[in-house]
């Protein structure tokens, strides 16, 4: 009889809306799920006739699920207690991508981790692409790459080249008046030293200066560390211009190579740093580009996927840029497991590029985006299919009753 499949077909409508709930509530706690939805349709109408008035007379063959479609939209951001952790999250459009024996995913839960060899992956170990740096500059026009964080690297250390001081020397101090601008400098072995700049006022708008190391750092005669500042009347410095270059220290303590740098007397602006005005000499600062070793200790994210790494000499190196996808068309992606999705013609194709871009969300370090199933309504649409499961087991057992009723007839 047609009755029972009609039954049945609700019955089975009804599963799959059971099991869509249950996987929403399974997943109420992992981390960026997106909540799924199913909806029905009803099958073929047989007509066995028409009324009176010509209008046809059907009967409907029951129900199917016509489709399961998913909610992409954002759950809460939350931040992450451990501020060292490598979470991300998304605010706003897009995916992470992420790869795993050449084949792509998208996905938008960044509890990422980093493997033994400083690899940022997911969970489930998929790389996470990016766009690598080289020698601090993001190139967002190779193609991605997984993500790389230096995990134990030792960067090495780097002699002073340069150095500026931003200082201002008094224009009623008398002949003989001395001052002075200290400058941590640093040596090929990344020792530092404590340069010194002396400064002697010799006359009108004159001052003698000499830059000099402590006693001892330095056993060798050193050149070009000795000159004239000359100041115009308004108190700018016009000799000497530019730099003053190659002051070398030789014959390092030890056993770095001869300390050799430039005193860059022009700031950013390209006016001189020193100047000579009627108020107290001062020193503002005293700026230089050496620096000391330093291994690798933590990275941070900016909102635009730009990945930092912190050395523990201070320093700061741009080792690539968090790549985000978008599609089309997000209801056409296919849900894979492990938090992923799969582009498909009805997606169409990811285009990549980088976050606060192109139409894409930004990222947000150090935080996680939560489920975005609401236990509320999950608990409500429960009800309602549970309550349909049960009609469509009524209809059954009616069906059932009545046959029973024909057969004994029959008898």
């Amino acid at each position: 009889m047609g009755n029972f499949s009609i039954a049945l077909s609700g019955l089975d409508a009804d599963s799959v809306a059971l099991n869509t709930i249950g996987n929403n509530l399974a997943n109420l706690n992992t981390t960026a799920f997106k909540g799924q939805t199913t909806s029905f349709e009803d099958l073929f109408y047989q007509q066995i006739g028409q009324s009176g008035s010509g209008d046809a007379i059907q009967v409907g063959a029951g129900t199917q699920v016509s489709g399961t479609s998913t909610d992409f939209s954002e759950g809460t951001i939350l931040p992450d207690a451990n501020p060292n952790s490598s979470d991300m999250a998304l605010q706003g459009n897009g995916f992470f991508v992420v790869q795993q024996g050449g084949v792509q995913s998208l996905t938008r839960a960044g509890n990422f981790e980093l493997s033994s060899n400083g690899d940022l992956i997911t969970q489930d170990g998929q790389q996470v692409m990016g766009y690598a740096a080289v020698n601090g500059v993001v190139n967002q026009n190779t193609s991605l790459a997984p993500i790389t964080i230096p995990v134990g690297v030792n960067e090495g250390a780097q002699a002073t080249q340069n150095f500026s001081v931003t200082a201002n020397l008094n224009s009623n101090a008398t002949v003989g008046t001395a001052f002075s601008s200290p400058v941590q400098v640093y040596d090929s072995l990344g020792q530092s030293h404590q340069a010194t700049v002396n400064y002697t006022k010799t006359g009108t708008n004159t001052w003698s200066y000499s830059v000099t190391l402590p006693a001892g750092d330095a056993t060798g005669t050193p050149t070009n560390n000795t000159g004239t500042l000359t100041f115009d009347s308004s108190g700018n410095l016009v000799s000497p211009t530019g730099s003053v270059s190659n002051i070398t220290f030789p014959g390092l303590a030890d056993g770095a190579s001869d300390l050799s740098f430039n005193w860059n007397l022009n700031g950013s602006s390209g006016s001189p740093t020193v100047t000579q005005l009627a108020s107290a000499s001062t020193n503002t600062a005293a700026p230089q580009d050496g620096f000391t070793s330093g291994v690798y200790q933590s990275f941070t994210v900016d909102p635009s996927g730009v990945i930092t790494a912190q050395f523990s000499n201070g320093r700061t190196s741009t080792i690539g840029q968090v790549a985000v996808a978008t599609v089309a068309n997000t209801a056409g992606l296919t849900a894979s497991g492990g938090n992923n999705f799969n582009t498909t013609a009805a997606s169409g194709q990811a285009t990549i590029g980088v976050a606060g871009a192109g139409g894409r969300g930004t990222i947000d370090d150090g935080a996680l985006e939560q489920s975005n199933v609401n236990i509320s309504t999950e608990f409500s649409n429960l009800i309602v299919a549970q309550r349909a499961f049960e009609a469509n087991s009524k209809t059954v057992t009616t069906f059932d009753t009545v046959s029973q009723d024909v057969l004994a007839m029959v008898r």
